[in-house]
């Protein structure tokens, strides 16, 4: 017996999610997803016989429900990834996470001596505030550190000055990591100093990120659920009366009603087109999303440097990340002998790098690749392009001031939850986001009174559990 109905937009984590656990309790489940394949941002595409992501995509998490769901889902098809990641600064590398001999080393005498010294005068004289993420970080690393290893390239991501950035994301990404910190766990490796963002191994699936997400929909399909590609919803109605049901319109003028709508489209989109108050529109359009122009390079031969990814610290360099899909899993490069790197570009649709032609994107990667050194001049031979629109949501300094008349208005409708990245406005791993589809779920079918807003949030997660070689084992 069907126990309701309920339509999902968006197949990306926190969508399919959702779905699956709503299927395996007996909903009727729709899943109408816009693009033409399943996993959002965590999607794999193949490219030059080879598997990969849309950037790096690592999956952790120390929550058990969340670790649950994705080994169901992933079974024994996973590796586990030693993790290492680099910064790239003017020419050198340095450790990431931040290891203050290594750093200070790379950095020269001099300046080694500077950023000690202002980490000390942070100490002394901390700044009252940390509103913003300049303020937050430099308390805690002192102002030439924060100018080396966080100016530069949150600016790239963000495209405001680190001035106008929010805490908030500091907050979510950084934590309580400080220079002491980093500082106690390069010398004693002590589990209790080891920040949880940064953990050296992670669980990784042999087809890439996206197969998660695969397996996720082909066991909702097995459930009786739905799931229509390249359907994109033009706007979402709430029941305007309890015991009503909600209604999704179409393009094309079509509308189908559900006993529910969990939605993962940009908030932004969902309020402006539902008959949101004039107020709760306007403050709607003071939240921005930040682009993703991701550029991959086929290029000859097997990898010449071990990180599965480097951050791109030099302000010269345009390009803020680069991924070596070389480095993840065997299993993804299909025997192809080729290794497949990707360099992220962020953007606003009115920035002029967001139209410039594919040629012209992989002829500035190519050339800024071959300016790190990390690859032999003349050995790429092939480039593909990748835009996507409206994938980070953007922290400016008292953007929750704009979010909260919106998340106040939403909280209030009918039969409606929003959930992902896009959706509630956060800047989710693909962890956060499983979650949210797992509590949201648990809302409609069993009458929890989880609040969406908060996952994401807190500076602690839930600990508990983690994901070993061998399946689920104590965090």
């Amino acid at each position: 017996m069907v126990r309701g109905t309920v339509a999902i937009i968006g197949a990306g984590p926190a969508g399919l999610t959702a779905a699956y656990q709503l299927a395996l309790k007996g909903f009727k489940v729709t899943v109408f997803e816009a693009g033409r394949s399943v996993g959002g941002m965590a999607r794999s595409i193949p490219l030059w016989g080879q598997l990969v992501d849309l950037g790096p995509h690592r999956f952790f998490s120390s929550d058990p429900r969340v670790n649950g769901i994705w080994l169901d889902v992933v079974g024994i098809r996973y590796s586990m990834v030693s993790r290492l990641t680099r910064i790239y600064y003017r020419g050198k590398f340095f450790d990431y996470p931040l290891k203050p001999f290594n750093a200070l080393s790379g950095l020269g005498v001099v300046e080694a001596a500077r950023c000690v010294f202002s980490y000390l005068a942070a100490k002394m004289f901390p700044a009252a505030s940390e509103e913003t993420f300049e303020d937050w970080v430099t308390n805690r690393f002192g102002r030439r550190l924060f100018g080396i290893f966080f100016k530069s390239y949150s600016e790239k991501l963000w495209g405001i000055s680190c001035r106008e950035l929010d805490a908030e994301f500091a907050a979510q990404r950084i934590r309580k990591l400080s220079f002491f910190e980093a500082l106690k766990s390069a010398l004693f490796r002590s589990a209790s100093t080891k920040h949880r963002t940064l953990v050296d191994e992670f669980a990784y699936p042999h087809r890439g990120a996206g197969a998660v997400y695969h397996e996720m929909a082909e066991r909702i399909l097995a459930l009786g659920g739905d799931i229509l590609l390249s359907t994109a919803v033009a706007s979402v109605h709430p029941a305007v009366d309890v015991g009503k049901q909600a209604v999704v319109k179409f393009d094309d003028g079509e509308t189908r009603a559900f006993d529910h709508v969990i939605s993962t489209m940009p908030i932004t989109q969902l309020v402006n087109r539902m008959g949101a108050p004039e107020d709760v529109r306007k403050a709607a359009s003071q939240l921005k999303f930040r682009n993703t122009i991701l550029v991959y390079l086929r290029v000859i031969g097997e990898s010449t440097f071990p990180d599965q990814w480097i951050y791109v610290h030099s302000p010269e360099l345009l390009t803020g990340r680069i991924t070596n899909f070389r480095n993840w899993v065997p299993s993804i490069t299909n025997g192809v002998a080729d290794t497949v790197l990707c360099l992220e570009y962020w953007c606003y649709h009115g920035d002029e790098i967001w139209t410039k032609a594919d040629a012209d994107l992989v002829t500035l990667a190519t050339d800024e690749v071959y300016k790190t050194s990390l690859i032999v001049t003349g050995s790429v031979k092939d480039g593909h392009v990748v835009r996507i629109p409206k994938c980070y949501p953007v922290y400016a300094t008292g953007y929750k001031k704009y979010l909260e008349p919106v998340q106040a208005f939403l909280s209030k409708q009918e039969n409606l939850s929003v959930i992902g990245r896009y959706g509630a406005f956060k800047y989710n791993n693909q962890d956060h986001s499983i979650l949210m589809g797992y509590l949201a779920a648990e809302n409609i079918a069993d009458g929890t009174q989880h609040n969406l807003w908060e996952v994401n949030s807190n500076d602690e997660y839930q600990e508990g559990s983690k994901i070993s070689a061998t399946g689920l084992g104590p965090g």
